[in-house]
């Protein structure tokens, strides 16, 4: 009876991934988006609505060659299609591929989103206060909607899993990173706790584990760091040039201090003593 129970909802799983949900930005994350398989956090594929609003250099033109012009990411066939199928649309309302736009028209394209899946571990509410939420971020999880996150997040598993919304991030760890978190409930505290953090009243302290013996004394470090944003990637100066030449590095100053070590692993403890992009994971 447990197999063949098990195989049933195996199956319902296949179903759920294989479902494709339409989707607004007023569509919170819900418990059932969530699959979970093999010790990792799926989302149900869903088209997602992205909203814009014409502007003034838009109107007159057909709607198929504005996208093509504004957005060329994808091809004029592309945009053929998605027009005649609804997933372009005007004023939510499916229009012919030569509609004229005018100006201040809403102008939705429904997108597909099939987000990349993340360990399973559980965002852990730590403490939740009157105007400050801590939970655990596991590794892994982005912080909020990113790129192609959007509820594979911590934002997004807090709003469906504990209805805790909204929430304004105080600071952020990068996605591979695990540790504390600290949440503001309205963006006045959020604004006076991030004052807080760049006048160094708060800070954060890092523990890695690394291969080998870790030496005894304090390790400083002192290595700009070039960060490519519309890459999403950092580099370390070598020799004191950027590995891209287009990047300028900025100084970045780590201390490393050693916990303990059993001759194969060290602890170790990283503070920051700037705090630049990516510099924790670098």
């Amino acid at each position: 009876m447990s197999g063949s129970g098990k195989r049933k909802r195996d199956d319902g799983e296949e179903a759920e991934m294989e479902a494709i949900v339409w989707q607004t930005p007023a569509n919170p994350p819900e418990p059932r988006d969530y699959i979970f398989r093999n010790g990792r956090r799926y989302v149900r594929p869903y088209y997602f609505e992205f909203i814009s609003h014409a502007k003034k250099r838009w109107a007159g033109k057909t709607i198929v060659d504005l996208f093509a012009e504004e957005f060329k990411g994808r091809s004029y066939d592309y945009y053929v299609s998605a027009v005649k199928c609804g997933r372009i649309r005007v004023d939510d309302k499916m229009v012919h591929t030569s509609y004229v736009v005018q100006s201040s028209q809403k102008i939705s394209h429904f997108l597909h989103r099939h987000e990349p899946p993340v360990l399973a571990g559980d965002v852990l509410v730590l403490q939740n206060e009157a105007d400050i939420l801590t939970v655990y971020k596991p590794a892994s999880v982005p912080v909020h909607p990113c790129g192609q996150y959007r509820k594979n997040t911590v934002v997004g598993i807090l709003q469906a899993e504990h209805g805790l919304a909204p929430l304004y991030p105080v600071h952020r760890l990068d996605r591979l990173v695990s540790g504390l978190l600290i949440f503001a409930k309205s963006a006045d505290k959020a604004d006076f706790l991030r004052q807080q953090v760049e006048a160094r009243l708060l800070q954060k302290e890092y523990i890695a584990k690394v291969i080998g013996v870790f030496p005894e004394k304090e390790v400083v470090i002192d290595a700009n760091i070039c960060y490519n944003a519309r890459e999403g990637r950092s580099f370390v100066e070598i020799n004191g040039s950027c590995i891209d030449k287009a990047f300028k590095g900025k100084t970045a100053c780590t201390k490393f201090t050693r916990i303990n070590t059993n001759g194969k692993y060290s602890l170790v403890s990283c503070k920051l003593v700037t705090g630049r992009t990516h510099q924790a994971i670098l």
